[in-house]
């Protein structure tokens, strides 16, 4: 679809969002939560901040629906790339603060991460960090945006250790077929590492978070 006619949900979805229902604001929870807190909690591995990111995204959405625009992607993709942006906001504001010695209080910027974690301690190292949650991120995006039978296919492969053959029973498909699924899957993920947040756009799309 070309990126100037995103589907009709995202277009009506951002319209209730700016008459200001809330029932609105429910359904795109129940749509996206579980890849927001999914996305957070990979980059930040800590599941009080992935919640405090989760509310933070969806708030920010609810506050400013305009900041949507359609012409540069799915509202999904939107949610996501503020998730990452978010996310990496608070790699960074943790380092700064253990860097600035705040550590000695045993939290941060509110996330309820003690001075000991695991936040960079050189700019080298944050960035470091950042780079590899922001792959991570990727992959789990493009997990969760893939077609159903394309999803399926991975999840028994690599995350119930299925081989292509036990894969093709448990779908009901031919091994043929398994063996497709898993290689267009796998080079979908093969892009988490060369290629930015899908929907990412030049500087100045809509308002920072």
């Amino acid at each position: 679809m070309a990126r100037n006619a995103p589907p009709r949900w995202d277009r009506k979805m951002q319209q209730r969002l700016a008459r200001g229902e809330a029932a609105a604001l429910g359904e795109l929870y129940d749509r996206f939560a579980s890849l927001v807190h999914s996305q957070a909690h990979r980059m930040l591995d800590d599941e009080t901040a992935a919640d405090l990111v989760t509310r933070e995204v969806f708030g920010y959405v609810w506050e400013n629906p305009d900041a949507y625009d359609p012409k540069q992607g799915s509202m999904r993709s939107w949610v996501a790339r503020l998730t990452h942006r978010q996310s990496v906001r608070r790699l960074r504001e943790e380092a700064d603060g253990l860097r600035n010695g705040m550590d000695g209080t045993g939290r941060t910027d509110g996330t309820g991460r003690t001075g000991g974690g695991s936040a960079a301690g050189s700019p080298a190292e944050l960035e470091e960090r950042v780079r590899r949650a922001t792959a991570a991120a990727r992959a789990d995006y493009i997990v969760a945006s893939m077609p159903a039978p394309l999803r399926a296919a991975l999840e028994l492969a690599y995350v119930q250790r299925r081989d292509y053959r036990q894969t093709a029973a448990d779908l009901g498909v031919t091994e043929d077929e398994a063996r497709r699924r898993l290689r267009l899957g796998l080079q979908l993920l093969s892009t988490a590492h060369t290629r930015p947040l899908e929907g990412s756009s030049p500087p100045g799309y809509g308002r920072p978070l």
